[in-house]
């Protein structure tokens, strides 16, 4: 089962999907983002949408578009495994290791490290703005 983390992720599910040649379920949460100065007002990373699908005995792959601080993956990994999946992994697009707050991530693959640097496309927005670029692009400031 692939649970996708909304709305970056879309892109990289969709060819990640078509990719595997087993039979598997698609399904997606969304969670707050994690925004430095507003993390501890807020009470830190939340649902937004949960599942729909059950996950209980189901080997679960979680798919991000990019992992940076590791805070929103921890929250999901952790929140999910008290559901007693069978396995839960997950994979990442792109990771930026070097911003690491948290260690213990269930991280699998890797597709690019990329740089400290702000990207659109490809999933990856600014206000909402250029997902849908088939490729990335360096947002200068």
């Amino acid at each position: 089962m692939l649970i996708g983390s909304l709305k970056a992720c879309v892109p990289f599910i969709s060819d990640l999907s078509r990719a595997l040649p087993i039979h598997h379920a698609l399904d997606f949460v969304q969670l707050s983002g994690y925004e430095p100065e507003t993390y501890a007002r807020r009470g830190g990373v939340r649902f937004l949408k949960d599942t729909a699908l059950e996950i209980q005995g189901r080997h679960v792959v979680l798919v991000d578009e990019v992992v940076d601080t590791g805070l929103t993956m921890n929250y999901l990994a952790r929140t999910l495994s008290l559901r007693e999946p069978a396995s839960l992994a997950a994979v990442t697009l792109f990771d930026r290791p070097y911003r690491r707050l948290v260690d213990d991530l269930p991280v699998r693959h890797v597709g690019f490290t990329i740089p400290d640097e702000f990207f659109v496309g490809y999933g990856l927005d600014l206000d909402e703005r250029w997902r849908n670029l088939p490729d990335l692009h360096l947002v200068r400031g």
